[in-house]
């Protein structure tokens, strides 16, 4: 069924549907079914939402591809195939290099509550909200947004030192990620999330930007890739949530309010709760032989961002949106003491 197809049959749908005390908001978002952060969704705060709305307000959450490729969920929210989305703003890269600036600033902060601070406190929601009405039509309401984990780098050859990026070769993103590993001397690989594994495995890729540590343990990517830096040294993907600007509309304030009390509560508790979960994951795979997690020095780690600050003022320099987005991101940065000139 083409795109346009699916608008009008959900266009059709919900006028044929019945008006109600509920309200049901259908949701992609960009988890895989039974990950981590999906599961913590369904499990606790699906309910919640439900709880305190008084069952009038609730949400079905969908895993990632569900109804549309995660590329295209801002149109099939804008035209009704969806009601929201929970996705990160790298997908929309190749849109504006503003995406990316915002989706991942690689190596930027320090803990992903810096990041949800910029989003919720500072300038950050406003940002993303301009992204969006300038690229799909002011037919999307950013709810919240902000990193829930600190990645780390899953690696099967020992990358202790900055200098032992040399070489390695790394399944990356295409876009900013790899620019930043092929300045360090890497050798970005671009290839499906899926096939990280085989990657690993047969060594077409020495390490991989993949997820948090526990993620990443839950996958099995540490029985053949045995050496992660952790705390890991470059991505805190920025999630977000955002609906249907009618729909948004039609909530009475009293729903929209508790709306965004539960994103920010729900992602709150994520990022807490992942934190513990890679500590505890990072405990038991020290004690398993043949393991060795590393941690970067300090010095290495401000001269891994020395060259992603590069690559950041290259991709502000790609558009006026893009520059904006830099310019809000380095205004918080100094304000938190991490941008000193």
């Amino acid at each position: 069924m083409t795109f346009r197809a699916l608008a009008a049959s959900a266009i059709a749908l919900a006028l044929a549907a019945p008006a109600t005390a509920e309200t049901t908001l259908r949701i992609q978002t960009a988890q895989n079914a039974g990950d981590f952060v999906m599961s913590r969704l369904q499990d606790i705060w699906v309910p919640k939402l439900e709880t305190m709305s008084g069952g009038e307000l609730m949400v079905e959450l969908l895993p990632i591809g569900a109804v549309v490729p995660h590329r295209e969920t801002p149109k099939a929210v804008s035209a009704g195939i969806l009601d929201g989305q929970m996705t990160t703003a790298n997908y929309f890269a190749g849109q504006d290099a503003a995406f990316a600036l915002f989706g991942d600033l690689i190596a930027a902060y320090d803990s992903p509550d810096q990041g949800q601070t910029f989003c919720r406190n500072d300038k950050g929601r406003d940002v993303l909200q301009t992204l969006y009405d300038t690229h799909f039509g002011e037919k999307l309401k950013v709810i919240g947004c902000g990193p829930y984990a600190r990645e780390a780098l899953v690696a099967a050859k020992p990358i202790r030192t900055l200098a032992d990026m040399e070489g390695t070769k790394i399944r990356a993103p295409e876009g900013l990620a790899s620019e930043v590993f092929r300045a360090v001397g890497g050798t970005p690989v671009s290839m499906p999330f899926s096939e990280v594994y085989t990657a690993l495995e047969t060594g077409l890729v020495d390490a991989a930007d993949a997820s948090a540590l526990v993620n990443n343990e839950a996958l099995g990517l540490h029985k053949i890739a045995k050496a992660p830096i952790y705390p890991g040294i470059h991505s805190q993907a920025v999630h977000s949530f955002s609906i249907n600007a009618s729909k948004w509309e039609g909530l009475s304030e009293q729903h929209r309010t508790i709306l965004e009390v539960w994103y920010n509560a729900a992602y709150d508790d994520i990022r807490r709760a992942a934190d513990l979960e890679d500590r505890r994951t990072a405990a038991e795979l020290a004690t398993r032989d043949g393991f060795e997690i590393i941690d970067w020095s300090a010095q290495d780690r401000q001269a891994f961002r020395a060259a992603a600050r590069a690559a950041w003022e290259r991709a502000a320099e790609q558009s006026d949106d893009a520059a904006m987005v830099y310019e809000a991101q380095k205004d918080y940065l100094r304000l938190i003491g991490l941008l000193n000139d």
